[in-house]
Order: C-alpha cells, then sequence, then structure tokens
C-alpha cells in the first residue's frame, strides 16, 4: 500500500515537473522574456468606410492583450508589434425571400495583420483574418444594428489574432 502511494506520488511529481512553464488560463504562451507589444492604428482601407471602424478594431485588440496576457503596451520599441489595416467592410444577402428581398444580410469584415515576434522571429506572420454576422432588417435598418455587429466582429477578430500570435493556432 505504501509502496502504491509512493509510486503514485513520484508519477504525479513527473508529470507536474515535465508541463509547459509559460500557460496560461487563456492557452497562450507567451514567454517569460516577453514583456512589451507595440500595436500600431489599423487604418480602414476599403471601399465601404465605417468612421468608428479603425478606432474600434484598434482599441478592441489592445484590450484583448490588455485582459489576457501580462503584456505591457506601449508606443516606443516593444518584444512584439502588431501592423495592418482593414481592408474590406461589407454587407451581403445571404438569404432571399420574396420580392427579391434578403431575408438575412452578412457584415463582414477582413483584416490583414503584420505580427511581429523581436524574440522568436520564427513566429513572425502577415495574414488576412475575417469574421461576419448575420442580421435581418425586420429587426431595424443596418445603422441601428451595426454597433452591436461590429462588436461582435470585432471580439471575434481580435481572438483570432491574439490565438495566432500567443496560442499557435
Amino acid at each position: 500500500m505504501i509502496s502504491r502511494l509512493r509510486n503514485s506520488l513520484i508519477l504525479a511529481l513527473l508529470l507536474l515537473s515535465q508541463s509547459c512553464g509559460t500557460y496560461s488560463f487563456s492557452g497562450a504562451s507567451i514567454p517569460a522574456e516577453m514583456k512589451t507589444v507595440n500595436i500600431q492604428f489599423f487604418e480602414n482601407t476599403s471601399a465601404l468606410v465605417v468612421p468608428y471602424l479603425s478606432q474600434q478594431f484598434t482599441e478592441g485588440l489592445k484590450d484583448r492583450i490588455r485582459n489576457q496576457s501580462r503584456l505591457s503596451i506601449t508606443r516606443n520599441e516593444a518584444d512584439a508589434n502588431f501592423e495592418g489595416r482593414i481592408t474590406d467592410y461589407s454587407i451581403r444577402p445571404v438569404a432571399i425571400q420574396g420580392n427579391d428581398r434578403a431575408g438575412l444580410n452578412r457584415v463582414t469584415v477582413t483584416v490583414n495583420v503584420k505580427f511581429s515576434n523581436l524574440l522568436n522571429p520564427e513566429l513572425n506572420f502577415e495574414q488576412s483574418f475575417q469574421a461576419f454576422q448575420e442580421f435581418n432588417l425586420n429587426q431595424g435598418p443596418i445603422q441601428s444594428q451595426e454597433q452591436k455587429l461590429l462588436a461582435l466582429i470585432i471580439r471575434q477578430l481580435t481572438e483570432d489574432i491574439f490565438n495566432k500570435a500567443f496560442a499557435n493556432w
């Protein structure tokens, strides 16, 4: 009985010692030596421009990093850097009902992101990310729904970008 308990204890200690030291509950694996990140303003270069989208997206990415990591956001030299632009904002019908009217519409936002990891350049990437939300005009005009839809889209985009940069997903 005692030898079984001792073996179980040794096995548990062995498993604990093999775990990753940079794990966090967000799933991020940010190296301990990484302390700062610079997030540049994401300009909206899409054909359809929503005046507040650039500011909300940039702040949303900063909030995601503040809330899910221990990194400090700086405007100066940093250990990592995010830059890019909003390349597309579109509203398209996805389901047509009678009288050639759209029963369901989709708002889509595409962002091109360049991530530079100065501590480990192998993790650098430049990639487009896209997210969308569907809405029904029976619930009101797009102008009355747009802010809520964009908040959901920004949440999804920033989660995908964060995971690509820090969780290797």
